[in-house]
């Protein structure tokens, strides 16, 4: 089959289509033939080799799959161990959930990582409550859109979204925040104040790290909560002294969904009720730029240009011609 492999660490030049044998799937797991491969911003560290828990070479990223399985079942999958960006992959039989026809490949893929940690974000870390303000870092991104459309469903009194672009800013108050401002950590505090009538907040979800963090933590009120999920801008996220917190009577909690998926109640129930909320129609996942697999590395390049807007896709087809590594690569 063909397959996106990293055969040393580094930027997206490390990503390069080559034929590998078929994965063989073993006790409780599944075979599935891929049609669309879920990109997200973790798959740029395992390439790089600084993902938490290390990455051994070579290895096919890729944690997130949807497709068929051989006996026919359409399911959405996570597979830590990688191997997603390729033809076929195997995937633990509990952690593949069925989707329902109404929801496309897209809005699948978008649900697995980013919709869970927006969903566990929300329902656990943040422990929203309904009437609270909550403020979400990077309103456009993928984990974003979903956490300001769930935030409007779970009865958030007030929803500030902080994006980098008035674009990105319109398209967070279509989908249900309240207002909009910009995320520029300069003058950060001043702006979510004033879309706040003045008011402190309850919630803050913070993804992008550095400066941003530090400023995410002043506009909080008494037993307020800023739940730090990603590190974006690589400026890595600055100590907290627990007696400041103390004097305001603020938290600050650390999330990082793997750990958080060994709960038996953590995967398969939340992620359906994701894809019923998007049947319906209550959730619309943002979907992104669809590449070809053999464009991962251009995916890649896009998405740390911040380049794209919502779920980035890799899409598999399938020639009938014969493939040879030299033929293509990217």
């Amino acid at each position: 089959m063909r397959a996106i492999r990293c055969d040393r660490f580094g930027g997206p030049e490390v990503l390069s289509l080559t034929d590998v044998p078929d994965p063989e799937p073993g006790p409780g797991q599944l075979l599935v033939d891929v049609s669309a491969a879920g990109v997200n911003y973790a798959d740029t560290y395992r390439t790089l080799g600084t993902y938490s828990g290390g990455q051994t070479l070579p290895f096919i990223p890729g944690t997130e799959v949807v497709g068929r399985t051989t006996g026919g079942r359409r399911v959405a999958a996570l597979t830590f161990a990688g191997g997603g960006y390729a033809e076929r992959a195997v995937v633990s039989t509990v952690d593949a959930v069925d989707v329902p026809d109404a929801v496309a490949d897209g809005a699948a893929l978008a649900l697995l990582v980013q919709g869970l940690t927006a969903w566990h974000l929300l329902h656990g870390s943040a422990a929203l409550r309904p009437g609270e303000t909550v403020v979400v870092n990077a309103a456009a991104g993928g984990v974003g859109t979903l956490a300001v459309q769930l935030a409007r469903h779970l009865g958030a009194g007030r929803i500030i979204a902080a994006a980098s672009s008035p674009a990105k800013r319109d398209l967070a108050v279509s989908l249900g925040a309240d207002t909009a401002v910009d995320s520029d950590p300069g003058g950060y505090p001043a702006r979510v104040l004033a879309a706040n009538g003045g008011a402190p907040v309850d919630v803050v979800l913070e993804s992008t790290g550095g400066p941003a963090f530090t400023a995410a933590l002043e506009v909080l009120a008494p037993l307020g909560r800023l739940v730090t999920y990603g590190d974006s801008s690589r400026l890595g996220r600055p100590p907290v002294d627990p007696s400041l917190l103390a004097d305001r009577s603020v938290a600050v909690a650390g999330f990082w969904l793997r750990p958080v998926l060994t709960r038996p109640d953590a995967f398969a129930g939340p992620l359906g009720q994701l894809l019923g909320l998007t049947a319906s129609g209550v959730l619309r996942p943002q979907v992104g730029p669809a590449y070809p697999l053999q464009d991962a590395r251009r995916a890649h390049e896009d998405l740390l240009a911040r380049r794209t807007t919502g779920k980035l896709v890799l899409t598999v087809d399938r020639p009938a011609h014969s493939f040879t590594p030299r033929d293509r690569s990217c």
